[in-house]
């Protein structure tokens, strides 16, 4: 006897995906790459044959786009390829090649472990049921069972970290990641850990946002920001009253930045101030010290005094050379003698013999000395 079952018509045909794909490959695949993959399952369930670039032109995307969804696909083991094409694995069947480990025997220290697994096992469950609704899939389990050996959580640390990330709705892999690192950098193995560790980033959270609200800044900090407050109070032990002394410093400055902040406290840190007490007393002491200096040199007349500039050599002679306010009781010099008047290198007059006698006021009408333009105008101004 044959069975047979009439052919249905395409308008009532269906394709099926599993479960599986959408809780594993979702989530974090490209939605182009999505498209291609959805689109090789319908043309697989009818045996087409159908080439890349035509493939291109019917989904509407780049060839390239083609090409990297395709071997985006193979790298998951979704597809793998043949000679005349592709085929497509089947979903089920790779996450449960990927569960099953079989185990021959148990180890002494696996049987030692066994009330430490149950206890495991029902905060795993607490994590299903909490933030998946009782359908996690099933690699979630392998990874945080990776997670427990790698980063040696407690389980209560564990929850605590999907409860985290489910807050912040990014109850993804790559950030539940990123969290699970940062917890770990920071020490944290058992959930009073964790507790001291949010009493810090309370701490740190609420320096930040007084420290923009004194600035005005009317924003939340910067990341960068942010890592210079962290160092001030995690590593220099600074709390904001320090913090605020050097904030009253700087606000004056109309060119202010955190990297000037920093200095300053890198600064106080380095002399080892650890109170606003010690703060104020090293300011106060640096202040009387420059204030003494300055009165020193008040009283010294140290640069008290304007330097002459040199830096016109062509004027340095009519300018300076020859003041004739300096010449006392308004005498006239005579008997000027000139030895080598002009150095060709240096410009340098060498005066010998200046002597105050007022008989030979004649001589120097004659004489002519070139580059002495202000010498010839002394002496006619002086007949």
């Amino acid at each position: 006897m044959k069975l047979e079952q009439n052919d249905i018509p395409f308008i009532f045909s269906t394709t099926t995906l599993p479960d599986i794909f959408f809780t594993e490959y979702l989530s974090y695949a490209d939605g182009n790459y999505v498209k291609i993959y959805l689109y090789m399952v319908f043309l697989a369930k009818y045996g087409k044959d159908i080439k890349v670039n035509d493939l291109a032109k019917k989904l509407q995307l780049p060839l390239k786009t083609i090409q990297d969804g395709i071997k985006f696909w193979e790298e998951q083991h979704v597809i793998t390829k043949k000679n005349t094409g592709y085929i497509l694995n089947n979903l089920q069947e790779i996450e449960l090649h990927k569960l099953y480990n079989p185990k021959i025997t148990s180890s002494p220290e696996e049987l030692e472990k066994t009330a430490k697994n149950q206890y495991r096992s029902k905060a795993i469950d607490n994590i299903n049921n909490e933030f998946f609704q009782g359908i996690m899939s099933p690699s979630w389990y392998s990874d945080i069972d990776l997670w427990f050996k790698k980063y040696k959580f407690d389980e209560e640390v564990m929850i605590a970290l999907f409860r985290y990330c489910f807050n912040r709705s990014a109850l993804h892999r790559n950030y539940i990641q990123t969290v699970a690192e940062a917890w770990s950098h920071s020490n944290i193995k058992t959930f009073n850990d964790l507790e001291i560790y949010f009493e810090k980033q309370e701490k740190l959270k609420n320096i930040a946002n007084t420290i923009s609200k004194k600035l005005n800044l009317n924003r939340q900090l910067s990341q960068y920001e942010e890592g210079y407050v962290s160092r001030w109070n995690l590593e220099y032990g600074f709390n904001f009253d320090i913090i605020e002394i050097a904030l009253k410093k700087t606000t004056a400055k109309s060119n202010f930045n955190f990297d000037y902040l920093d200095k300053i406290l890198t600064d106080w840190h380095e002399r080892k101030l650890k109170t606003p007490a010690e703060v104020n007393s090293y300011l106060l002491e640096t202040k009387n010290k420059n204030q003494s200096i300055k009165k020193l040199e008040k009283q010294t007349g140290y640069n008290n005094y304007e330097q002459r500039d040199f830096s016109n050599w062509d004027n340095f002679y009519a300018n300076n050379n020859i003041n004739l306010n300096n010449i006392k009781d308004n005498k006239i010099a005579n008997n000027l003698e000139i030895n080598n008047a002009i150095n060709a290198d240096s410009n340098i007059i060498n005066i010998n013999n200046f002597n105050n006698t007022s008989n030979n006021n004649s001589n120097l009408k004659n004489k002519n000395i070139d580059g002495l333009n202000p010498l010839s105008n002394f002496t006619n101004n002086n007949q």
